[in-house]
């Protein structure tokens, strides 16, 4: 049986910058030959610190996901990945938990959102300058779903600090653990 990887993006955060480029790259090394890379179009801005309008943002950007989905048929696949970040990871938890999906998730950067949607069989990355989520939030749903999450210090919403050394540093840390998740050697 074939395997598939889905990528969920954020809103500014699209398939080709680095968490979601070089995952797609692990998901290809770990034998999931079909891909499908999501992108969505915001209807809701200023959402930052607004609860309200993250919400509806998510049921915008969940409605997309629902229509460039709507063909896949997910008995025919071996093993499904979801791979997300950002306002994805409540998509991608969301989708999955609604459709019954039995994927693997990698989730990068969730927001507080993701964890209402309860998201599963996954690992999570955040950073503890992450101006969309307070770590303690994102600690407390990945304890509660049952997910192990790595914290990086001082790294923003895109898991990087100030210093562009540092920050290839912090990439090449959390590939090498998506990388080992992908492989089963981490759960």
């Amino acid at each position: 049986m074939r395997h598939l990887a889905v990528f969920f993006p954020g809103i500014g955060y699209h398939c080709d910058k680095p968490l979601l480029y070089f995952s797609r790259e692990l998901a290809r090394e770990a034998g999931y030959q079909d891909m499908i890379s999501l992108s969505y179009a915001c209807p809701v801005t200023d959402l930052r610190g607004n609860p309200e309008k993250m919400r509806q943002a998510g049921l915008a950007l969940y409605a997309q996901a629902e229509e460039a989905l709507r063909h896949i048929r997910w008995e025919e696949y071996g093993e499904v990945l979801f791979v997300s970040k950002s306002v994805g990871t409540a998509i991608a938890a969301a989708y999955g938990r609604s459709h019954g999906v039995p994927c693997r998730n990698v989730f990068y950067t969730p927001v507080a959102l993701t964890f209402g949607e309860r998201p599963k069989n996954g690992i999570a990355f955040t950073g503890t300058s992450d101006p969309w989520v307070d770590t303690e939030t994102v600690r407390e749903g990945c304890q509660a779903a049952e997910i192990p999450l790595t914290v990086i210090e001082n790294a923003n919403h895109s898991l990087e600090t100030a210093d562009p050394m540092e920050n290839l540093r912090i990439l090449t840390d959390v590939m090498a653990r998506t990388r080992r998740y992908l492989r089963q050697e981490e759960r």
